[in-house]
């Protein structure tokens, strides 16, 4: 592009070396000199010139204003030859300033040259402006010029050099932080389903990608076997066109990169597709991320995601096995829950529903996903205390009389007391909720007549689950009541048993729970 303020002379112009490197690109160099003959005697006496195999390729300034705006979009011009007296008796001058000062260009390498030596003593101005040469256009003969232009551009390409290894470690150390950044926070994710939410939205931070096409196939299958098909894939999350794929056959062409994957045991960089492949130690589960619609992935991109692959591998092990561990201590507590209840003659499936009930209240009540999950985990032991409960006392099925009635009262300390001593989350919680869960918002529970706040929120959730559902189903003592009479009669107790917030929120949702009551249905 020519722009031009005269006829007589350009504001600038790239004119390009004919003898420039077919494989390597020119060195850059910008002469400013409000001379034309400046130009073109500089340009000959460099034509020949070669430094490492690259050329010289000139671009040219009449002015400092128009070197200005030259430099603006010109960011790797190595060498500039100025002159100090162009528009103004010291243009140069003002021109280096700039360009050090308010440029911030510390690389380009500055040779100032005039015809007026005493405009701009030598030493003053090698003082005062951070240039790298100083000559006089008189003593600046072809020889001299070369001499020059090899000791500039060695420096600049050792300066480059080590700016482009200052730039490369800090981008090693950034993408570390970031794999340890993503990876922490695939270690807090606890269920399986927000683990491969977790890991969609963690790669694409990581390569700093939008997920609108991402697609995470868990397999499982043993690992030494390398070969799947849509029957051995399990879907666990999707973005994008794949929100909506569970349980639908992957195309062919996705399929050939995921078994391609699994028999090469690394991740792939395909076209414009990353497969990636996270293997655990001791499983027979393979996580496998697929992702479509990328641009070109850097190298140092692809070292990053393999030091994830491998943290991601622990991670998910690590998940399983917390979750094998969890859902252990569930079953047995399920278990013995269902033991207490049957020797209660409660309802079949009342600990199911109960540990439902308090789940959804939980997460309506503003609890988190872990929260929400251990008390449903926690609450089938809220009664565990009875089992120490005389059958004279628990069966019967008249009204206790007051001595019958404190043996009963008994039941939550006894509870409390079998899991208290536990270091295990959902033991603790059970201990809460079998100690509290009879006590009354008023304070007039028991069995330390607890009131408001003070009681635990699990505990205050299973209150409601628990009176809910003894109501709406048959006992040894009462036959089951309408929904509605058992809706009014809790109402009725709003403030005085229940706490008034989370009872308008379990009835204003009822419609969750009655769902809950229909799956559990007691045969």
């Amino acid at each position: 592009m020519l722009f031009e303020i005269s006829k007589k002379k350009p504001l600038f112009s790239a004119n390009k070396s004919n003898e420039q490197s077919l494989d390597l690109p020119a060195w850059k160099i910008l002469i400013v000199d409000d001379e034309p003959d400046i130009h073109s005697v500089t340009k000959l006496a460099l034509s020949r010139f070669k430094l490492d195999g690259r050329s010289l390729a000139f671009s040219n300034a009449y002015s400092g204003l128009q070197a200005k705006e030259l430099l603006e979009t010109e960011k790797d011009i190595a060498i500039a030859f100025i002159d100090v007296v162009m528009e103004s008796d010291h243009a140069g001058l003002e021109l280096i300033k700039w360009i050090r000062d308010d440029l911030k260009n510390r690389t380009m390498r500055i040779i100032l040259r005039t015809g007026q030596p005493g405009q701009a003593p030598e030493e003053d101005v090698i003082v005062n402006y951070d240039i790298n040469d100083y000559k006089a256009k008189a003593e600046l003969d072809s020889r001299k010029l070369m001499t020059s232009v090899y000791s500039a551009l060695r420096s600049y390409r050792d300066i480059m050099e080590i700016e482009q290894a200052r730039i490369a470690q800090a981008q090693h150390r950034h993408g570390l932080e970031r794999v340890l950044e993503a990876t922490s926070g695939l270690f807090e994710l606890r269920t399986l389903h927000r683990f491969a939410d977790g890991l969609l939205n963690q790669v694409a931070s990581l390569l700093n990608l939008r997920n609108e096409t991402l697609l995470l196939t868990c397999n499982a299958i043993d690992a030494m076997s390398g070969h799947v098909d849509n029957k051995d894939i399990e879907i666990l999350a999707g973005t994008g066109r794949y929100q909506d794929c569970d349980g639908k056959a992957l195309p062919q062409e996705i399929m050939s990169l995921l078994n391609r994957a699994l028999d090469e045991k690394r991740c792939l960089y395909e076209n414009n597709c990353f497969i990636g492949y996270f293997p655990t130690q001791s499983s027979k589960w393979i996580n496998i991320l697929y992702m479509d619609g990328l641009d070109k992935i850097s190298d140092l991109d692809k070292k990053l995601v393999d030091i994830f692959a491998i943290n991601v591998g622990v991670a998910f092990e690590n998940l399983l096995l917390n979750q094998e561990v969890e859902d252990t201590q569930s079953e047995l507590i399920l278990r013995l829950g269902d033991v207490v209840e049957s020797r209660s003659k409660e309802a079949a499936h009342h600990v199911k529903r109960m540990a439902e009930y308090c789940y959804e209240l939980a997460l309506l009540a503003g609890l988190s996903e872990r929260d929400a999950d251990l008390i449903k985990r926690a609450s089938p032991m809220h009664d565990v205390g009875k089992i120490a409960t005389p059958d004279s006392v628990l069966l019967k099925p008249s009204k206790l009389d007051d001595e019958e009635w404190d043996i009963m009262k008994q039941h939550p300390i006894i509870g409390h007391q079998i899991m208290a001593n536990s270091e295990r989350p959902i033991l603790k919680a059970a201990s809460i909720i079998s100690l509290q869960h009879h006590e009354k918002f008023d304070g007039s529970g028991y069995p330390y007549g607890l009131s408001g706040k003070d009681i635990h929120i699990f505990a205050r959730i299973v209150a409601i689950a628990d009176v809910f559902d003894a109501l709406v189903h048959k006992r040894c003592y009462k036959e089951a009541w309408p929904l509605s009479e058992v809706l009014a009669e809790m109402t009725r107790c709003s403030g005085s048993h229940f706490d008034p917030d989370l009872l308008a929120l379990f009835i204003d949702n009822i419609e969750i729970f009655e769902q809950i009551k229909i799956h559990w249905v007691d045969i």
